[in-house]
């Protein structure tokens, strides 16, 4: 069984190691962490069994599959330490923002090189991530799909400029449906409702919708279909849109994703 390793051990990291072992794709044996925080490493050698690195130059030598899950901030100050150390033959898979791949192959080299997207629902196994391969890696884009469908679903794009609106869209977009519901629980509490009911309401409401969402469009209903289904004539969903409406739901939205895109393209280029 080939080996992965880790640089960077933060949230995205942990989920993906979770799913990777869970799935069985990789023993905890093969699987090699780095971190500056000792503690970290530690718990993460405790609770998983994996292999834990005091140095990245050192884990990066070692492993097949080099996972860098740093900060994009970071990112400079770790391709440069590690810089001669990747082996040839590896696939490097980054899931650092805004961090292009041309970037990454300028300092380690001409080597197989993932770009991915993956969003928080990894925690659950309910990922939504994008991987865009370079040239060198596009033989090895099944092997890097495979670990991300351990935490979710992964699709694969054409282009490393649509990485961009995939973090307006799926990147960021749990934090969205986050702010709604948490708007929605306090109306709610607003309303009457107690706080526990109010949020038990919201996330079963949530849950529910997602799911038919994702039902009806096996069958090639859309959302703006089931929500035509739910907004009777002069009824309370109705009532509710059309506040909605006036206050430029729409555009909003599509405002709030495209800023979000243009605020990806600006991290790629160093802003």
């Amino acid at each position: 069984m080939e080996t992965i390793g880790f640089i960077g051990s933060g949230n995205m990291a942990e989920a993906l190691i979770n799913g990777v072992l869970k799935a069985g794709v990789y023993r905890p044996g093969k699987v090699y962490v780095s971190d500056i925080r000792a503690e970290r490493l530690e718990y993460l050698r405790e609770h998983y069994g994996v292999r834990a690195m005091a140095e990245n130059r050192e884990l990066a030598a070692q492993v097949d599959v080099l996972v860098l899950s740093v900060k994009p901030q970071k990112m400079q100050e770790v391709l440069e330490e590690i810089k001669g150390a990747v082996n040839d033959h590896a696939l490097v898979i980054s899931i650092a923002a805004g961090v292009k791949t041309s970037l990454i192959s300028s300092k380690l080299g001409d080597l197989a090189i993932v770009r991915v997207m993956p969003n928080m629902p990894a925690w659950v196994d309910e990922a939504a991530s994008v991987l865009y391969a370079n040239e060198k890696a596009e033989g090895m884009v099944e092997k890097a799909r495979l670990i991300l469908l351990s935490v979710g679903k992964a699709i694969v794009a054409e282009s490393e400029d649509l990485l961009d609106p995939v973090t307006a869209v799926s990147g960021s977009g749990p934090a969205y449906f986050f702010l709604l519901m948490h708007e929605m629980v306090k109306a709610g509490v607003a309303l009457g409702l107690s706080e526990e009911d109010s949020l038990e309401l919201v996330l079963q409401t949530a849950k529910g919708a997602a799911l038919l969402a994702e039902k009806v469009a096996a069958e090639g209903q859309t959302p703006a279909e089931l929500s035509a289904r739910v907004a009777t004539p002069n009824g309370t969903t109705e009532a509710a849109f059309n506040v909605f409406h006036a206050a430029n739901f729409n555009e909003t939205v599509s405002a709030a994703l495209h800023r979000a895109a243009e605020r990806s393209r600006e991290l790629s280029a160093g802003q």
